[in-house]
């Protein structure tokens, strides 16, 4: 009562120091506005050449997006193709504003008649199979009446066609400025057709070892600012990780063997009820495999019949030589122990056959385009049933060109069947002929010739499976493992490596992983071990353990990559090389300016080579490898003349042209201009985006959400 007491007394100071504590709350919210990870929260997903994009449009995007695509797709696999696709929306929207370019209705109508998801749907079609406006505005109605949540689609969709018809628009207008003219066209048919014999001496790089090359770190840079372009990268991290994989230990097998090999048999059990000894039936034995395999395997008894080459390959030939009756295993079979038994066999009760059918106007799902009547038809089937029993017949060719039926592109194979999955008479001819007969049968389709090809028997296997699972034991096991070396990798003055070294774990890196990355190598989809790499309050050399399906993962960030040019380190793999290559070309080509090709090639220790019929447009060297620089200083030059040193990709080359076969002329050049000109106009959408998309300036914050 005393306390209540100090506290009525106090209750203007509570209120003002809980008024002040809120208020604190508050504006600190106002002018920090930021997130658990520091980083600045706001409504946008991104910023595209100063537009935003609402977070919370996104967001809307993203779930329509996956509602279309299903569960098949990861959610991040959604997440990154909406991105990619309202990137390419917005960039190129800002075109279209510039150009006036817009669609009217009547346009959109016109663009849907020309996708064939539409087009061909005969729920849009009219009686002579020709789209109906009428019947695709009255199906959106009704949608939007009776069924909204496909309504939403449907806006997306609407939405994506408005914005691939000004696409198309746009391109268009892009393409129609690309030309080639005729002297292109003849230029272009010349760098193909134009045949080059040379006479050449190479020296290759590789004859000045890399160690007499010294390169230094700012040449590294040099090199680097000299190239930007090449060396840009995003923000990255690379992590190393050792998995704890949940699986079963040998003594999980054993145990499952064990239990399986227990069901083979039959057991005798005490029954308390009945103060009597119960005979249990094994698999061998039992009355009701059905009824047992119910009871006692991880997958129920499947009646079907299967031929031999659908049994598991590395049994099927055990399988397939049991007899009725007869029981084969334990045995392991991928994650499994199974015992499978015989229960039936058919002989020849699958058959393989081919046939050509050949249709006529009335017949059942004939072709609308086939106008034969059915007395023609049996007229031109009975003429290829003589056609197809002669020696030198080839019935696949004969179905190929002649078959009416879906088979036809397959040569007619219709592949192995059983009784009763095709219609009776054709069933009847193909399961009563012995296999290399040919025939002619009527059905409902029309007339088939028929081939009987192959036979197999079929079985009826039961199978008792049992799952091989890690024990609870084995675990609590790994937990343990992973536990122990998560904390002494964070506490040992040892290297992350060295430690699992010890340990005898693997050790897996993982390098350049991007802020929007999901997979990782050898652990799938891993988005949250990702968030952490790119977390600003973790650093290069953290460690931190995940829970993962089937096991854990202990992560260390290992580097760094900021967005921008790489560091010389990074770059040195790739600029190391490059100088090296630029070194050596200006050393040779120094110390041998000047000297007849003989000498060049006296003094360098090689010896002169020789390659034909070398083209510009396919400018690769036999044995020296692809040369375009040497190929095409052999182009410019006469017949008969000697080059300077040429900078090769391979090495320094010297080459003499003997012998120049110029392309034949031709009156006409238009079809080489005109193939020229589709050749550019199909690059337009391409290049045309790409080059707006490198001048946008996007920040991307997707990270802040997902």
């Amino acid at each position: 009562m005393a306390i209540l007491e100090n506290i009525r007394k106090r209750t203007t100071i509570l209120i003002l120091i809980i008024g002040l504590a809120l208020f604190a709350f508050v504006i600190s919210g106002v002018f920090t506005n930021s997130s658990m990870t520091g980083q600045k929260v706001g409504t946008s997903v991104a910023e595209i050449n100063g537009e935003e994009i609402s977070i919370d449009a996104f967001r809307q995007k993203v779930e329509l997006a996956s509602r279309r695509q299903g569960p098949t797709t990861s959610s991040m696999q959604v997440i990154n193709q909406v991105w990619d696709q309202e990137v390419r929306n917005t960039i190129l929207s800002e075109q279209f504003e510039d150009l006036g370019i817009d669609i009217e209705r009547d346009q959109i109508m016109d663009y849907i008649k020309n996708i064939p998801s539409y087009s061909q749907s005969p729920q849009f079609q009219n009686e002579s199979g020709v789209f109906d406006e009428n019947k695709f505005r009255e199906f959106i109605a009704d949608m939007k009446v009776n069924n909204p949540a496909q309504y939403d689609l449907w806006l997306q969709d609407e939405e994506s066609i408005i914005q691939n018809a000004k696409q198309q628009t746009y391109f268009n207008l892009i393409k129609a400025g690309v030309v080639a003219t005729l002297k292109e066209g003849e230029l272009d048919y010349n760098l193909a057709n134009t045949k080059m014999d040379i006479q050449y001496v190479r020296v290759p790089y590789s004859s000045i070892p890399d160690s007499t090359i010294n390169v230094t770190k700012s040449e590294i840079s040099e090199y680097i600012n000299a190239h930007k372009e090449d060396f840009k990268q995003d923000a990255a991290r690379d992590i190393q990780f050792v998995y704890f994989e949940e699986k079963p230990s040998l003594a999980d097998e054993n145990a499952v063997k064990e239990e399986v090999s227990k069901l083979l048999d039959d057991t005798v059990e005490y029954n308390a009820q009945t103060d009597k000894t119960d005979t249990i039936l094994g698999m061998r034995n039992t009355k009701n495999i059905a009824a047992f395999l119910d009871r006692r395997s991880d997958t129920k008894y499947d009646t079907i019949y299967r031929a031999k080459n659908d049994l598991p390959a590395s049994f099927a030939d055990t399988l397939a030589a049991l007899k009725e009756g007869e029981l084969f295993g334990p045995y392991r079979d991928g994650d499994f122990f199974k015992i499978s038994k015989m229960i039936d066999r058919k002989l020849n009760g699958s058959v393989k056959a081919s046939h050509i059918l050949i249709t006529y106007e009335g017949a059942m799902r004939a072709n609308p385009d086939v106008k034969r009547t059915k007395e023609e038809a049996e007229v031109r089937a009975k003429e290829l049933l003589i056609e197809a029993k002669k020696k030198d017949a080839v019935f696949v060719e004969l179905a190929r060109d002649n078959s009416d039926g879906p088979s036809a592109p397959n040569g007619g194979d219709l592949g192995y069947f059983q009784e009763g999955i095709m219609t009776p008479k054709f069933n009847d001819f193909a399961f009563d002929n012995p296999i290399g007969t040919i025939g002619l049968v009527e059905t409902e389709f029309g007339f088939h010739i028929v081939k009987v090809d192959d036979k197999q028997d079929i079985m009826q296997i039961a199978t008792l499976t049992r799952e091989i699972e890690p024990s609870e034991e084995t675990i609590n096991s790994l937990f343990t493992d992973a536990t122990k070396f998560e904390m002494e990798s964070i506490d040992s003055d040892k290297s992350f490596t060295a430690l699992a070294q010890e340990n005898e774990y693997s050790v897996l890196p993982v390098n350049k992983i991007k802020a929007m990355d999901e997979n990782l190598p050898g652990l799938g989809a891993q988005r949250n071990i990702v968030q952490w790499a790119f977390n600003p309050e973790t650093e290069v050399g953290d460690i931190k353990r995940f829970n993962i399906n089937n096991g854990y993962a202990i992560a260390q960030v290992t580097a760094s990559y900021k967005e921008g040019l790489m560091a010389p380190e990074d770059a040195s793999a790739t600029v190391l090389p490059k100088i090296r290559k630029e070194r050596k070309a200006a050393q040779l080509i120094s110390a041998n300016n000047g000297k007849s090709m003989d000498a060049f090639a006296a003094d360098n220790n090689v010896s002169k080579s020789t390659a034909t019929a070398l083209t510009v447009k396919s400018p690769t060297i036999p044995g020296a490898g692809s040369e375009p620089v040497v190929i095409g200083t052999a182009y410019a030059m006469a017949e008969g003349e000697t080059s300077n040193l040429i900078e090769g990709e391979t090495g320094v080359y010297m080459i003499t042209l003997t012998k120049k076969e110029e392309a034949p002329k031709l009156e006409n050049y238009s079809t080489f201009a005109n193939s020229l000109q589709s050749a550019n106009a199909a690059k337009v959408n391409t290049a045309v985006y790409e080059a707006l998309k490198e001048a946008s300036e996007i920040e991307d914050r997707r990270a802040t959400f997902y």
